[in-house]
């Protein structure tokens, strides 16, 4: 008697599983193993953007990853395949994060094409190529309660918190998604700059924001350049 063999992956199996408004983003931090082979990274990263995952990829500085994967796509089975050909390429996911874009209930106001471009990003924008992530959530603490203060008060704080982000147009693009109810904070933060330093700075200033100050929590810090695939595994490899 023979043993069945796998059947291979097909994507007919699963129904799609799409967000009413916006699209899935999944935040991939890999170590390099012995059984990574580059040639197989790269077709993992090619097969995802041929389903229409867009993917940005990035050589992480420091101990924490080598090489991170930025995959966004309406339905979430194609962010489950990328991660899976990663895997099978012999990288180790020893990171992630789960989030989905969003507009702010904050940002009603916006014209439609900001709004769009919040929903159904253009990833990576050009000429930024020092990136970095962060999760974050608002403080729950005894009188500093961020859900128990009225709408209007939190409008103003966070109206004054985008007024300080919109000093460094020109120099930082940031894509803020949410995450409440998919991973362990509220959002994740990743942002795009010109200069390493722009990272620096524009995290600087904007902890002084009362809403940063306050009631801001932040998780870990991912910092990396942007760069094709190819060109990482190359340096990474």
């Amino acid at each position: 008697m023979t043993t069945p063999q796998a059947q291979p992956h097909s994507h007919s199996t699963a129904q799609p599983v799409v967000p009413s408004v916006g699209v899935g983003v999944v935040h991939l931090f890999c170590k390099v193993g012995e059984s990574t082979i580059s040639e197989a990274v790269c077709k993992a990263v090619q097969s995802a953007e041929d389903e229409g995952v867009q993917v940005v990829s990035v050589a992480v500085l420091g101990h924490k990853a080598d090489l991170a994967i930025m995959g966004l796509h309406k339905d979430l089975w194609r962010l489950r395949d990328l991660q899976t050909g990663l895997r099978r390429a012999g990288l180790d996911v020893v990171d992630s994060y789960v989030s989905l874009t969003e507009l702010s209930e904050y940002a009603q106001g916006l014209p439609n094409e900001t709004k769009q471009a919040r929903l159904y990003p253009q990833l990576p924008p050009d000429g930024k190529l020092a990136w970095c992530f962060y999760p974050m959530s608002k403080r729950r603490n005894h009188k500093q309660n961020w859900y128990e203060l009225p709408y209007e008060k939190r409008k103003a704080l966070m109206y004054e918190h985008g007024a300080s982000g919109r000093k460094f147009a020109g120099r930082v693009v940031q894509l803020i998604t949410g995450s409440t109810g998919v991973d362990n904070y509220e959002w994740g933060v990743t942002l795009f700059c010109t200069h390493p330093d722009d990272l620096k700075e524009v995290v600087y200033t904007m902890r002084y924001d009362e809403v940063s100050a306050r009631y801001g929590e932040f998780g870990p810090f991912y910092t990396g350049l942007v760069a094709p695939i190819g060109t990482i595994c190359a340096h990474i490899l």
